[in-house]
């Protein structure tokens, strides 16, 4: 979609005879059904009149065709201003230019990340405007097949026209991509410096003929990421299918094949901790892309999905890879059919509404299924673990049927975690009180277990198992303030009598918590480990589950206020106080069990009650 599309001659004559953000907000209008922020309006009517200024140059052609917020199909992002036109070779070329009003900004010590103050609000952080204009370029060269097809040369750059070199836009700790979208000022020659580069590469003018080919091109992912991506799993032992997963992959890519608009295909696979759910799902991605298929992989959590776009990634850029994977929460505005196969990671986290508020959408299994040819769930009724979790494998299937989809039922039954012990899996729904079992013990020998007597030797513990390869981590029950989010200097888990104090993992790494580098001192949480694993898992098992008697029993009041998995449960409670009550003792056993189930050679846990 292109709200505004014009030659520079019409949009000179529209700035000078109109006023061009009217002209501009009735075009969004029309193209999107709603009104613009007073935000959008005002950017339009001071950073268009500074483009205005800059094409008024009688070397730059007439002709060229002018783009206004251009959005990038499959992603929420619009371009904010695009010019096209041809080489002197007659290479179809397109300037992409993010537009700022900023005056000041902060150096951050992230990659790629600046804070400025956006839109009126606050100082945040977000991305340097040159690493914003070159990742909408190559979100544009991996999927849009009229720019890779025709070989469209794309060059972004950044037009910050309130903004005086201060010393910090053009720091270079932003060198590769200032390098990549180098950005123009307000300031003696800057005028002229970003005409220079537009004339450098639009010599021609094509009357926006490539702005239509762009917005009207078939969404898929080009050959070259394809390559890239098969490239990367091809040999990494992380990522090879054995056994049952070997089975259920072929068999998905069968029924995706077979998928199209008048015959939905929706693949159920249950499959419980450790049997290679997100294994099989990630070759799903990368060999459905190889096929040029339209695919996402899809998980309710950010951290599987910044895990494994991490470990695709590879030499290939950041922001190609991250327009593979997406939230479960995006769905609701999709058109049917858009993508060829959605794979669905997690699939029991799935909600039914989205947004922040919870106010979007109707049904996210709905909204999923509706979405694509072929829909994969990868499901596990064992790890819900919020009361606004949905994603049972009963309602999978009733979603399926309701939508009029062929339904394929699959299991993953082999063990490849916990050493492979299947009798640790089962120990554990006795030992949680999840369900009864044969399994009142487990092979010790070829699962290191171990209950140890204070969360500061549990600590040391992991510690030293991760020197060997960073791939030990302590978690807990989420059941202990976010203090450190307000104040970076206080802590979150203290226990003085055992000398032991931790802060949450929640901010500094994020999602790549379980990955990063310097993150063993500090303490995960479900949110930020479900669907990862480790070698070895260390747990803090809080006050939300008590043996009593040597019997487990579930203290929801003991979690966090802070923990949205139990949110609104007080309020339930009256409403519906056995049904409340039977799910809250599912949420908090079930937490425990994925908690304890992370690790790939052991786990160590210490009971704080």
């Amino acid at each position: 979609m292109i709200v505004y599309q014009a030659t520079k001659e019409r949009f000179l004559h529209d700035n000078d005879h109109a006023q061009i953000e009217d002209v501009v907000e009735n075009a969004f209008v029309q193209k999107t059904g709603r009104y613009a922020s007073q935000g959008e309006f005002k950017a339009w009517r001071n950073s268009l009149a500074a483009m205005a200024r800059v094409l008024r140059d009688r070397d730059i052609p007439d002709d060229i065709g002018v783009g206004i917020e251009f959005g990038i199909a499959q992603t929420a992002k619009r371009i904010d201003f695009v010019l096209s036109g041809a080489a002197n070779d007659d290479t179809p070329h397109l300037v992409i230019v993010e537009l700022k009003q900023w005056s000041t900004s902060r150096i951050s010590e992230k990659d790629g990340l600046i804070i400025a103050n956006r839109g009126g609000r606050a100082e945040v952080e977000g991305a340097h405007p040159s690493y914003q204009a070159w990742s909408y370029a190559a979100l544009l060269n991996g999927f849009n097949e009229a720019v890779y097809e025709s070989g469209t040369e794309l060059k972004p750059c950044a037009y910050l026209h309130n903004y005086r070199d201060d010393g910090v836009i053009r720091n270079a700790h932003y060198a590769p991509y200032l390098e990549k979208a180098p950005v123009f000022l307000d300031g003696a020659g800057e005028l002229d410096k970003l005409r220079a580069f537009i004339k450098q590469h639009v010599r021609k003018g094509d009357r926006g003929k490539l702005l239509y080919e762009i917005a009207e091109g078939r969404i898929r992912p080009s050959k070259m990421l394809a390559d890239s991506l098969a490239k990367m799993l091809k040999g990494n032992r992380e990522f090879v299918l054995v056994d049952d997963q070997k089975v259920v992959y072929e068999t998905c890519l069968a029924k995706a094949d077979q998928a199209s608009n008048d015959r939905k295909q929706v693949v159920i696979v249950r499959g419980g901790p450790g049997t290679g759910k997100s294994v099989v799902a990630v070759n799903l991605l990368v060999e459905l892309t190889r096929r040029g298929q339209l695919t996402k992989y899809v998980s309710k959590n950010a951290a599987p999905r910044a895990v494994y776009a991490q470990k695709l990634a590879g030499h290939l850029r950041k922001v190609e890879i991250g327009n593979l994977f997406a939230g479960s929460g995006g769905f609701h505005e999709t058109p049917p059919n858009t993508f060829h196969t959605l794979v669905v990671d997690e699939a029991h986290r799935l909600n039914e509404k989205s947004g922040l508020y919870g106010n979007l959408g109707q049904n996210q299994i709905m909204e999923l299924i509706r979405s694509a040819h072929c829909t994969v769930f990868f499901a596990d009724d064992d790890q819900v673990v919020a009361l606004s979790d949905i994603g049972r494998i009963a309602e999978l299937e009733r979603w399926a049927t309701e939508m009029g989809a062929e339904v394929t039922r699959l299991e993953l039954a082999s063990q490849f975690r916990c050493a492979g012990s299947d009798g640790y899996i089962a120990w554990l729904d006795n030992f949680l009180g999840i369900r009864e079992s044969a399994n009142t013990d487990f092979d010790r020998d070829a699962f290191d277990f171990r209950i140890v007597d204070s969360p500061t030797e549990l600590h040391d513990l992991i510690r030293k198992k991760n020197k060997a390869n960073n791939k030990a981590r302590v978690v807990a029950g989420y059941c202990w303030d976010w203090k450190s989010k307000k104040n970076p200097d206080a802590w979150d888990i203290e226990f003085p009598q055992f000398d032991y104090r931790a802060r949450w993992n929640l901010d500094k790494d994020g999602s790549l918590w379980i990955v990063a580098p310097d993150s063993v001192e500090e303490v995960g949480c479900i949110h930020t480990c479900q669907g990862l694993e480790l070698d070895y898992v260390g747990v803090i098992i809080g006050p939300d589950l008590q043996w009593i008697d040597g019997v487990p029993r579930v203290f929801p009041e003991s979690r966090s206020s802070m923990d949205r998995t139990v949110r609104g449960y007080k309020k339930a409670l009256k409403e519906e106080p056995d049904a409340t009550r039977a799910r809250l003792e599912i949420i908090v056993r079930n937490t425990y069990k994925t908690l304890m189930s992370r690790g790939m050679k052991g786990c160590y846990i210490c009971m704080m009650n």
